[in-house]
């Protein structure tokens, strides 16, 4: 019972600044990526022109819109204002950029943009209880359907991050962090002992992006500058999601939640 102590003591000191934290966290993946929009605007232009052969006019507007849709997204956000609106819209632009860079048919981008739409549902899900905390003393019948599914799908989505950052080798780190790794997402995914594992696999997240996605110590005319610096803020992101887990708790689609009628 000890880290449950620890846990509780944690959410307490934290609480009014967890949320905040988990936001930025989650969209800084579109802010740095919209920024790098602005800075590589050529760059961008000509690889989708180059790529899809869509002419100069449409590539500029590709750009043009991921750069506005994912800035404004992130104010709003951030502002608390507009945020269904914003989430759909961030949501339009993963979908644009899955096709566009051709992402559909790598399978471990495509796990890692899944894993980001899980956070923009968790944080979906985080605006519907505020908007239903106005009107709090109505009767209701319980805690929304979209909601407490919101979450769910959130929550499953995230850990496709970390099947992604599995080693398939025979060395006894690699199988001592594959077996563990596996545990907390499993435990994430069904909603059990669900902020402590949570709060776990964010510590165990930061350290691995820290180490492995180091893009500062490359320098930054090298192609690997960006790649390092694309996968550390997308898992960045993928760590705002899971601190929003541990901020509002699983839903009431799971194993903790479950256990209170039990």
């Amino acid at each position: 019972m000890c880290h449950k102590r620890i846990l509780n003591r944690f959410l307490r000191v934290t609480k009014q600044y967890l949320p905040h934290l988990a936001r930025l966290c989650l969209i800084s993946t579109f802010l740095e990526d919209g920024i790098r929009m602005w800075f590589q605007w050529n760059e961008q232009r000509d690889y989708i022109e180059a790529t899809w052969g869509c002419g100069y006019f449409l590539a500029t507007c590709f750009v043009l819109l991921n750069l506005l849709g994912q800035l404004g997204g992130c104010v709003l956000v951030l502002s608390r204002n507009f945020v269904q609106y914003a989430c759909f819209g961030l949501f339009g632009i993963i979908a644009l950029q899955t096709v566009a860079y051709s992402i559909l048919w790598d399978l471990k981008f495509l796990m890692r943009n899944l894993a980001l739409g899980g956070g923009l549902l968790l944080l979906l899900a985080e605006s519907r209880s505020e908007g239903k905390s106005m009107f709090a003393g109505v009767p209701s019948m319980g805690e929304s359907s979209p909601k407490q599914y919101m979450q769910l799908g959130g929550r499953v989505l995230l850990v496709l991050m970390f099947m992604t950052l599995l080693h398939f080798d025979s060395s006894f780190f690699s199988i001592l962090q594959n077996m563990v790794g596996t545990a907390l997402i499993i435990l994430v995914a069904i909603g059990f002992k669900t902020k402590l594992a949570a709060l776990t696999l964010v510590v165990w997240l930061m350290a691995i992006n820290v180490y492995f996605n180091a893009f500062w110590t490359v320098p930054a005319y090298k192609p690997m500058h960006d790649f390092l610096k694309y996968d550390f803020f997308q898992t960045t992101s993928v760590i705002g999601g899971l601190l929003l887990v541990v901020a509002l708790g699983p839903g009431g689609v799971s194993m903790d939640e479950k256990k209170k009628e039990w």
